[in-house]
């Protein structure tokens, strides 16, 4: 008898010490990638392991990678509407669905990611209270600077004209057009099939993305210049993030800073930068540096990308110029506008 009491009040207590140590709040965190990507080992682990110390376990994040939860261009509104708790989203994927972010995609603006990420959290934050009223904006991840990446070689953007690209976002699919070619929009997970069965001749990506998802088979061509970024965003549903006492959406609030986007942005700009080096010393590919005036020309075919974002900001009502200073304002006060 004094064993089977004993037994219970052990039983008891591992339950007792059970309740103790569940989480207050379960978090479901979606994004598209690989779980193997450096977005999840190199930014949101060490962001999820953050939060449970800070919160002394009170707060657990689940990842749902690889678009279980839903398609790549869904995830903003299974963020808004509760699908996932958390949402790495990819604005770029919605055409004018949030046109004054868009400036963030226009080419030969950023010149690095890593200061970069902290300059346009401080430009966007902002903004995103209104742009992104249904969600809550927490950071802001842009990959390190990426360029074309083709079967063919492209130089200048004449040589654009009759091709197929997969584009990074709307914006780039503008600037496609405008040059001539036709864009292949199909999120990054499946840009290699894209390239692979001929549906894409040349695409816009990252430099280590390029082996990350296995496309360096097919892409031999890279034009050597920090062309564009394409930015991720962590969003949090409002419900969520509300409903928690305050002293766990403090944690929250103290996980979505521009120190935060610079810190969860650093390794993977390391890492998409190592696909340079490894291009470089392999001879199977060639990477081509535009002159001065080949830049020029890249530059001077991108210009009316930005008279149309003007465009559509003035047609909504906010003053695009007043934008435009303030974005440069932040890139240049953290070293990271390209000039």
């Amino acid at each position: 008898m004094r064993k089977l009491r004993t037994a219970a009040l052990a039983a008891a207590c591992l339950s007792i010490s059970s309740m103790a140590l569940a989480a207050e709040v379960e978090l479901r965190l979606a994004h598209l990638l690989p779980p193997t990507h450096p977005v999840q080992t190199l930014g949101l682990d060490p962001w999820i392991g953050s939060i449970k110390q800070a919160s002394d376990g009170r707060i657990n994040i689940t990842v749902f990678p690889a678009s279980q939860l839903g398609a790549p261009a869904d995830h903003y509104d299974m963020t808004r509407d509760g699908i996932a708790e958390i949402g790495y989203v990819n604005p770029g994927y919605q055409a004018g669905r949030f046109p004054i972010y868009s400036l963030a995609e226009i080419p030969f603006h950023v010149s690095n990611s890593k200061q970069g990420a902290k300059a346009l959290h401080e430009w966007y934050a902002p903004i995103a209270e209104t742009e992104m009223a249904d969600v809550k904006y927490c950071l802001i991840n842009p990959h390190d600077p990426g360029t074309i990446h083709s079967k063919v070689e492209i130089k200048v953007p004449a040589d654009i004209k009759g091709k197929n690209i997969r584009p990074a976002h709307a914006t780039m699919a503008r600037f496609v057009a405008s040059l001539g070619g036709a864009s292949v929009q199909v999120p990054a997970p499946e840009a290699r099939e894209a390239i692979t069965k001929g549906t894409a001749d040349a695409m816009t990506f990252p430099w280590n993305s390029i082996y990350i998802f296995g496309i360096d088979q097919a892409t031999k061509y890279h034009l050597d210049m920090p062309f564009y970024i394409s930015s991720q965003m962590l969003l949090i549903n409002k419900a969520a993030y509300e409903g928690m006492s305050e002293e766990n959406r403090k944690v929250i609030d103290d996980h979505c800073t521009a120190d935060w986007s610079e810190k969860f942005s650093t390794g993977w700009a390391d890492n998409e930068a190592s696909g340079r080096d490894k291009m470089v010393a392999d001879s199977s590919h060639t990477i081509y540096k535009p002159t001065d005036e080949e830049v020029k020309l890249w530059r001077d075919a991108s210009a009316p990308l930005l008279d149309a974002w003007r465009a559509d900001v003035k047609a909504k009502g906010a003053d695009p110029e007043a934008i435009y200073q303030s974005y440069t304002e932040a890139l240049k006060r953290n070293g990271s506008l390209y000039e």
